[in-house]
């Protein structure tokens, strides 16, 4: 079976070959540029000492300064940071924004760390990567199971160590040190801008279109909400314990109030000031990717779609929430079907535009209104989205992965052009 890694490296081949760019540029990111690995002491609450293997990967700085999240996951490897890191090269090339791709992460179930437990680790992290990160050389961000606290965290200790204030060291921080409005939300508004855009294209209506998430996080949320606000009838939710499902559509905001309070997804929950009990019909998470839906959302981990389930999907869209949720193998299969993909190297990269737009805040020092951000980042993906839409139009048997591939591959391959090539070196014209 192959890695999370092999198979983010055997589409990286599959779709650059067929971008037509030259082998060197493949060959170049077909390994990372450095990765950092450490193991992190953490003072536990009964005063015993525990360690947590931890990883940070530079992946290409051809673009700018390295930028990726930072995870905290029973599951994170090496293998994992390592195709993450991939994935945000090409995902910053995609959306024309002068970084590279970097990742982090630990592995541990940070559920079961207390409060102080979870600082101690997080200032740890930071302590490990400190000489590994900075405002030119690699920007952090929040991921799974770290958020603006964590980030918060990171900076003050960054900075203890620099002892100089660096608010562009980190971003997804909290709006008091130096984050951005918008950023909380990015991620998921930035996939539902992409579906209406692709809605706008297929020539549908939001109200007859059911929706199917997998993965009740905060871009998971937040994608439901705009989604419902907008029409769409979102009949399908899950996070990692359970998922529940309504023919006629689910209210976002009390599911959401009920997960906060009882830290899972419940199957009923009071409505209202009536306290009238709703319930809903609990079912598994396979479940949940093969209902008949229009649009299928998978927001959890990777590999959720693979050549086993993949037959068994009926949904006409998928809109890639997660990093690298079908595997190669079925994304053939479910082109062939005609399925219309947004691929997660766009349909993701709110959270890394967003966090682009507090950096240069922060190196500006001047912060940019909620409008602002959210207008700025819809015009960074509504160009990207076309760019895409065109490409894969204007060139038979193409899917939207390619034509995002094809538009990186060409952006990272200018730039090794002008950096020297065999060719240009062999050529004796000048």
């Amino acid at each position: 079976m192959h890695s999370v890694y092999d198979s983010a490296k055997q589409r990286l081949q599959q779709l650059g070959k067929l971008s037509g760019v030259s082998n060197h540029v493949i060959e170049s990111l077909m390994r990372p540029k450095q990765t950092l690995c450490a193991s992190i002491s953490v003072l536990m609450d009964d005063g015993s000492t525990e360690y947590f293997e931890a990883f940070r990967c530079h992946y290409s700085s051809l673009l700018g300064p390295c930028k990726g999240g930072i995870r905290f996951h029973p599951t994170v490897s090496q293998n994992e940071i390592e195709a993450l890191a991939l994935w945000m090269t090409i995902k910053c090339a995609v959306v024309d924004l002068p970084y590279g791709g970097a990742k982090g992460g630990v592995i541990v179930d940070s559920k079961k760390l207390s409060r102080m437990e979870l600082e101690r680790l997080s200032r740890g992290y930071m302590r490990a990567m400190a000489d590994f990160v900075g405002p030119d050389k690699d920007i952090p961000a929040p991921d799974m199971y770290t958020n603006a606290r964590i980030m918060g965290w990171m900076r003050d200790e960054f900075e203890v160590i620099k002892r100089q204030k660096s608010p562009a060291v980190i971003t997804g921080k909290p709006v008091s040190m130096g984050g951005s409005l918008g950023r909380d939300e990015a991620t998921g508004r930035g996939a539902y801008l992409v579906t209406e855009f692709l809605r706008h294209k297929e020539g549908k209506a939001a109200e007859d279109i059911r929706v199917a998430i997998q993965g009740f996080g905060n871009a998971g949320y937040h994608m439901a909400r705009l989604l419902a606000e907008a029409g769409y009838k979102v009949v399908a939710l899950s996070d990692s314990k359970s998922a529940i499902y309504e023919p006629d559509g689910l209210d976002i905001e009390r599911v959401k109030s009920a997960k906060d309070k009882f830290n899972v997804l419940k199957s009923e929950y009071a409505d209202g000031e009536s306290y009238e009990l709703k319930e809903h019909q609990v079912i598994s998470h396979a479940e949940l990717l093969t209902l008949d839906v229009d649009l299928l959302v998978p927001a959890a981990l990777e590999n959720a779609i693979t050549k086993d389930n993949v037959h068994d999907i009926k949904a006409s869209w998928i809109v890639e929430i997660s990093n690298g949720p079908i595997t190669p193998d079925a994304d053939k299969i479910l082109f062939k079907k005609g399925v219309v993909i947004i691929p997660d190297v766009l349909a993701n990269a709110g959270g890394v535009i967003v966090s682009y737009f507090e950096w240069v805040q922060n190196r500006a020092g001047f912060p940019w209104t909620l409008d602002e951000v959210r207008e700025r980042m819809r015009e960074k993906l509504k160009a990207s989205f076309e760019d895409m839409w065109v490409y894969q139009h204007t060139n038979k048997n193409t899917s939207l992965r390619q034509a995002a591939y094809t538009k990186a591959l060409r952006h990272i391959e200018k730039v090794v052009e002008i950096c020297g090539t065999k060719e240009y070196y062999s050529n004796s014209e000048v």
